[in-house]
């Protein structure tokens, strides 16, 4: 019996397999990216500089706050605190339309940790 030679490589099913990891890459970088929690960040002029490292808090249009992403209230906030070194640098993403008292709470929470590299993350205003 003779084998056959191909003639040709069928490449489309190769094609779509890669086209699907490409969109499922693409979907976990956006994520990623922009966050799962949405945050809708107050606007201001100027730029300011990123740091590379940080634990996170948000704060939800609810006022909900999550820390590194979780869901947490205030006192899991300080019980999660103690054990962070205190040079960690802290970020926080609060919705701008939620009270005031949500956000400073929230800051008074940080800095009475001893915290004392805490920033506000903001969002570009263009006109």
């Amino acid at each position: 019996m003779e084998e056959k030679e191909f003639d040709y490589i069928n490449v489309i099913p190769f094609i779509d397999v890669m086209l699907v990891l490409l969109t499922i890459v693409l979907m976990t970088s956006t994520f990623m990216a922009s966050g799962i929690i949405p945050v809708e960040l107050p606007r201001v002029v100027g730029r300011h500089e990123k740091v590379l490292r940080t634990d996170l808090v948000e704060i939800d249009n609810r006022g909900y706050i999550y820390y590194q992403g979780k869901y947490i209230n205030l006192s899991g906030l300080k019980s999660k605190l103690k054990d962070t070194p205190k040079d960690t640098p802290f970020l926080i993403r609060a919705d701008r339309n939620i009270p005031l008292q949500n956000f400073v709470e929230v800051l008074d929470t940080i800095k009475t940790m001893g915290f004392r590299k805490v920033s506000l993350q903001t969002e570009e205003f263009i006109k």
